[in-house]
C-alpha cells in the first residue's frame, strides 16, 4: 500500500515530532508540505524531507488559501488558539486530520469540531499519544485481566519536574489562560483521558481545587531583576536561573524553543530579549502550578488526579486499588514500572513493559502517527481517539476549571446536557 501524504502545519517541537515518523518510515508517510511562520522552523522540515518551494507555506492560512487541497491528510500541530479555526477550514476543504491536544482552549468550540468532523464525514484524530505508550497499554491490559480484581480507588499525578513547570506554564507558551488555556487542560487533558479509556465509564461528580501559589511577584527574592540576564543577586541559589537551564549547545527540547541555531552564544542573546529570560516571579502568567481533581464514576470508583508542579523528576505515578491486588505505577523517561502486589499472598509481581519505538512519550509519538494512517486507510484500532472519543476528557478538565474557579461540586450528566446545548446555540 503506498504511503499516506501529509502536510505538517506547525513546524515547532510537535510538528517535528511526528515528521520524524517518516523519516523512519517513509513507506507509510510521505511529508509533502509544511506551513509555519517562522522561515528558520519552515526550512528545517522543508529541508529534511526535500519539500519543493511550492508546497512551503508561511502559516496555516497561507496553506489553505491556496487552490485545491495539497494532500491526503494534515497534521495540525499549530498553537492551542489556532486550532479551531484551521481544523474548521481543513475538515471543510476534504482532510482527515490529525490534531494536537488540546482540540481546543475554549469549551464550546470543542463541540463544534466534533459536529464539524461528523457532519463532513472526515476522520479527526486528537494526539492523545499516551494511550500508544507500551507502558499504558500494558497498565490497560492488567486491569482488563481482571487480576486487581474490582477497581475501587485510582490515585493518578501529574509530577511536572520543576524546570518544565516554569519553562511551558510561567515563562513559555501556556503560561496565560487568555492566550493558552486553564492548566489543567493544555498539562491534563493527556492524563483525564488515559484514566477514561482504562476505566470504560464515565464520571458522574467532579470537584476540583489548586491555585498559583508560587510564580508571583510577592515570591520573588529581594533585589530580583525582571529578567536572568539583568545581573540577579540570588543567581547561584536560584533554580530557575534562566543562563544556567538554556545557554548551552544541542540540538533538543527545550534549547529549540529559544532558537534552532544550537549554540549556547545564540540562546544567551534570546535570553536577553524573549520570554525565556524572564524571571519566573515576573511574568504575565496566571495558570495554576497545582491542582487536584476528585472524580466519582458511574460504578462508585472514586478517582483523584494531582497536578504537581514543583516536582523533582519529570514523571507520571499512580496507584490502582482493587479488591485482589494493588498496583503501582511510574511512567517516566528514566524508565517505567509496574509492579502488582497481591493481597491474599503478598506477593509482588514486577510487569515486564517492553519498548516499541524511540519516538517520544514512551513511543506513544509512532504510536498516533500510525494509528491515524491506519484509521485513513480504513483499518481503525481499538485505541483510536477520534474527537467524540476525546471530547469528554476535554469536559472533564473545563468542569475542573469551573469546580475550582466556582468552589461547587460539577454534576457531569448535567454539565454536559448543557455544553452541548449551548454549543447548538452559539454561532461560532
Amino acid at each position: 500500500m503506498a504511503a499516506v501524504d501529509t502536510i505538517i502545519v506547525g513546524a515547532g517541537g510537535r510538528g517535528n515530532a511526528y515528521a520524524r515518523f517518516a523519516s523512519e518510515y517513509p513507506s507509510e508517510l510521505s511529508v509533502v508540505g509544511v506551513a509555519d511562520p517562522e522561515e528558520i522552523r519552515r526550512d528545517r522540515i522543508a529541508t529534511y524531507h526535500d519539500i519543493s518551494p511550492d508546497m512551503q507555506f508561511d502559516g496555516w492560512e497561507a496553506l489553505l488559501d491556496s487552490d485545491g487541497k495539497r494532500s491526503a491528510t494534515v497534521m495540525n500541530c499549530t498553537m492551542d488558539r489556532m486550532h479551531y479555526q484551521s481544523t474548521m477550514k481543513m475538515l471543510d476543504q476534504g482532510y482527515d486530520v490529525l490534531l494536537e491536544k488540546p482540540m481546543t482552549p475554549v469549551l464550546h468550540e470543542n463541540v463544534k469540531l466534533v459536529q464539524k468532523a461528523e457532519d463532513a464525514g472526515r476522520l479527526l484524530q486528537i494526539c492523545h499519544v499516551l494511550r500508544y505508550s507500551p507502558f499504558w497499554q500494558k497498565l490497560k491490559e492488567v486491569v482488563d485481566s481482571g487480576v486487581l480484581g474490582r477497581i475501587v480507588s485510582v490515585t493518578h499525578r501529574e509530577n511536572l519536574v520543576f524546570w518544565h513547570m516554569s519553562h511551558s506554564f510561567v515563562r513559555g507558551n501556556w503560561r496565560n489562560e487568555e492566550t493558552s488555556g486553564p492548566m489543567i487542560l493544555s498539562k491534563c487533558c493527556h492524563d483525564l483521558d488515559i484514566l477514561l479509556w482504562i476505566l470504560k465509564q464515565n464520571v458522574v461528580h467532579l470537584s476540583s481545587y489548586g491555585s498559583l501559589t508560587h510564580f508571583r511577584p510577592e515570591n520573588a527574592p529581594e533585589g530580583a531583576p525582571l529578567r536572568c540576564t539583568d545581573g540577579c543577586p540570588v543567581a547561584e541559589s536560584c533554580k530557575y536561573e534562566a543562563t544556567r537551564l538554556y545557554a548551552h549547545d544541542g540540538d533538543r527540547w527545550p534549547l529549540n524553543a529559544l532558537t534552532y541555531i544550537p549554540t549556547a552564544e545564540a540562546r544567551l542573546e534570546e535570553l536577553k530579549t524573549g520570554w525565556y529570560g524572564r524571571c519566573v516571579y515576573h511574568c504575565d502568567n496566571d495558570v495554576v502550578d497545582h491542582q487536584s481533581v476528585n472524580m466519582e464514576m458511574e460504578d462508585g470508583t472514586t478517582v483523584n488526579l494531582v497536578m504537581n508542579g514543583q516536582g523533582d523528576e519529570e514523571c507520571r505515578t499512580m496507584r490502582w486499588d482493587g479488591t485482589k491486588a494493588t498496583l503501582y505505577g511510574k511512567f517516566s523517561s528514566l524508565g517505567n514500572e509496574i509492579s502488582i502486589h497481591h493481597h491474599l499472598t503478598g506477593k509482588v509481581e514486577q510487569v515486564e513493559i517492553f519498548d516499541r519505538d524511540s519516538s517520544g512519550h514512551g513511543g506513544g509519538d509512532f504510536g498516533i502517527v500510525r494509528s491515524f494512517l491506519n484509521a485513513v486507510q480504513g483499518r481503525p484500532d481499538d485505541s483510536i481517539t477520534t474527537a467524540r472519543e476525546s471530547l469528554e476528557s476535554h469536559l472533564l478538565a473545563f468542569a475542573a476549571e469551573e469546580s475550582r474557579a466556582k468552589h461547587t461540586t460539577i454534576y457531569m450528566p448535567e454539565y454536559r446536557e448543557r455544553v452541548e446545548r449551548e454549543a447548538r446555540e452559539m454561532d461560532i
